[in-house]
């Protein structure tokens, strides 16, 4: 789930004057301070997650061509090289010309495949293990960005770039950690911004209670879900919400409550025009986009995706400086918000509107930042950290889900991209989304039968056994975050869910168990963006108390680690691109201290990251 995704957002960014707006972004790139990702014709239908389709990309030495000069070979030596090939899962060499792999095997075999072509060996990770590139197949960078350049006081630790901000487990740490943070304000008027409060670990928050942290400093406190809102007195004023401009707004004004500072979902469009001039400031976002790479190098992440991007042209102006700069050693990929920009145009514009967005930035010679061709996200119910998916049996306290889109609403947009032979990925947490889901998919594919659609089913939080089969018999995928289980089944299993359903969530051992392919992702900033950690919550499922959640749902240490290469590329249709180590292929990996598959794991999650290779280019942690 993602704010930048959220109409409100959407809506409050649009609503601010174009001379806010440029100021905000042209003023972030101001303070910002190719390399190219070759697009191929899209993998045939036979091919499969294992990259086995670069054996044909291998018939000759190649590597990228410079104005008609064969490039210079680098051959990399390592303790290990893991391949995720299954013909050859392991080497010890391997030859990069330009940003291609062009050999791949023991080094005699590397040597005789470059012949008598000259090269240089480069011992660098002769000690190292060295894997495919990691790949979070889901994130959010401005999300991101603003969440994590606030005030970080959440249910766990984060640990960024320029330290650690610890968790805050209990309604007394949180307040204290709220009243640390106002006494570091010099000025009195400075606005706190604090993201990472849930009142299931943190208590319950109004505006009184943060009128007692401060009565004339402006607060606002953003829900670790991100679509919540609570604001004090002096905030209020400031952003100028008065109790009647909440009123006769429809689900805007039912989703808000002013006597309390609290802002919800649709609630978010009465304050977020007004909030996003304090949030999104040009030196908070410049800080935060520059602040996400380096703490995405740090994880060893080479590639990611953002579905549902919030585009306007000025944002991606400061994406190029950013995202897109020479030193960024990752693929920034995006693709279009089939929810955003339907409600803005309709289903009768909304083709013409997304191909016109992916036209800015096409997969092309030369991008490092570019939006998919073919590809949209679609939402079904609502977010799991705020528990409104929706779910079959309902809730132990009683309240309801909500739709993003409704079941009927949502079957006519997939409709519409299935038709134009989109690959879609929706958005959905709750068992009855699932469901609903499902029904459109099978309608769909008996109206009009697509071979290999590789419909993503995004999040994948609660499903049930039959649901899962269904999944592998309509032939959809699953990127899931593994990440809910041990954030959340703790308290889940006390509250809303019950210890059935909190331990069942993401039961990537099942989907795996049908063949269904399975990637992982973070949503960041919903988890943490560390495929090693995604891998080891995925492996391990342990909870904060110590015990393990659903341990029949645990996967093995391959195929975590296959979630976060290979079957990422392959929920994106670039598994002849990325995600394995094999001649034709992209020269990413990532290096790390230890090789994954030999310690203990539960101790994955702690293996050091040395740095990364991108495009054949060595980039140290630290470097980025």
């Amino acid at each position: 789930m993602c704010i930048a995704c959220n109409p409100a957002f959407q809506f409050a960014f649009r609503s601010l004057s174009l001379p806010s707006r440029r100021k905000v972004l042209k003023g972030a790139v101001a303070l910002s301070a190719g390399v190219p990702f070759v697009a191929e014709a899209v993998v045939s239908k036979s091919a499969k997650a294992d990259g086995g389709i670069n054996a044909r990309l291998a018939s000759a030495l190649g590597g990228d061509q410079a104005a008609g000069a064969v490039l210079p070979v680098t051959i990399f030596t390592a303790r290990k090289f893991i391949t995720m090939e299954r013909g050859a899962p392991e080497a010890t060499a391997v030859a990069v010309a330009g940003k291609r792999i062009v050999a791949a095997g023991s080094l005699a075999e590397v040597k005789t495949a470059v012949g008598s072509r000259p090269f240089t060996l480069d011992e660098t990770f002769a000690s190292k293990i060295v894997m495919p590139g990691l790949i979070d197949q889901h994130l959010h960078p401005v999300l991101g960005a603003l969440t994590l350049a606030v005030e970080v006081i959440a249910p766990e630790d984060w640990v960024l770039p320029g330290g650690t901000h610890k968790a805050a487990g209990s309604a007394d740490a949180y307040q204290a950690r709220l009243k640390a943070a106002d006494a570091k304000l010099d000025k009195p008027d400075a606005w706190l911004l604090t993201w990472g409060y849930h009142a299931l670990w943190h208590g319950k928050l109004d505006r009184a209670a943060l009128d007692a942290i401060n009565p004339t400093r402006p607060i606002a406190v953003w829900h670790r879900s991100c679509h919540e809102f609570y604001l004090n007195t002096p905030a209020l004023a400031a952003l100028g919400i008065s109790e009647a401009m909440t009123q006769n707004q429809g689900q805007a004004s039912e989703q808000s409550n002013w006597r309390e500072g609290h802002f919800w979902e649709g609630g978010l469009n009465l304050m977020m025009t007004p909030m996003l001039k304090v949030l999104a400031t040009p030196e908070r976002l410049a800080f935060g986009l520059k602040q996400m790479v380096s703490y995405l190098h740090a994880n060893g992440v080479t590639a990611y995706m953002e579905p549902g991007a919030l585009y306007t042209p000025d944002m991606w102006k400061l994406y190029e400086q950013i995202l897109g700069a020479p030193e960024t050693p990752m693929y920034a990929t995006f693709i279009a918000d089939g929810r955003g920009i339907v409600d803005r145009v309709g289903l009768d514009g909304a083709l013409d509107a997304v191909e016109q967005q992916i036209a800015v930035a096409p997969e092309a010679p030369g991008r490092k930042l570019m939006f998919f061709p073919g590809q949209i996200k679609l939402f079904a119910d609502g977010a799991i950290i705020s528990q409104l998916m929706q779910m079959k049996d309902g809730y132990l306290d009683g309240h309801q889900g909500e739709w993003i889109i409704p079941p009927d609403e949502l079957e006519r947009r997939a409709r519409l991209f299935w038709n134009a032979g989109y690959q879609i990925h929706t958005h959905v947490n709750g068992d009855l989304g699932l469901e609903k889901l499902l029904d459109i998919l099978e309608k769909l594919n008996a109206e009009h039968p697509r071979p290999d659609h590789r419909s993503v089913i995004v999040h994948f939080a609660n499903s049930t056994e039959d649901q899962v089969a269904r999944i592998k018999r309509l032939g959809a995928l699953v990127s899931a975050n593994p990440y809910y289980t041990t954030g959340f089944a703790d308290k889940y299993s006390a509250v809303g869910l019950g210890p059935e359903r909190a331990d069942a969530m993401v039961r990537a051992k099942s989907v795996l168990d049908q063949g269904v392919p399975l990637s992982y992702h973070s949503d960041l900033p919903m988890a943490p963006s560390a495929p090693l950690y995604l891998a080891w919550c995925g492996v391990n499922r342990l909870t904060p108390s110590g015990r393990v959640a659903g341990p029949e749902q645990r996967v093995s240490v391959d195929a975590a680690l296959r979630a976060i290469t290979i079957e990422a590329a392959y929920s994106w249709r670039h598994e002849d691109q990325l995600g394995s180590i094999a001649p034709g292929k992209i020269a990413n990996f990532t290096v790390l201290e230890q090789d994954p598959y030999a310690v203990p794991p539960e101790q994955l999650k702690d293996v050091p990251i040395w740095g990364t290779v991108f495009e054949g280019r060595v980039f140290p942690v630290g470097r980025a």
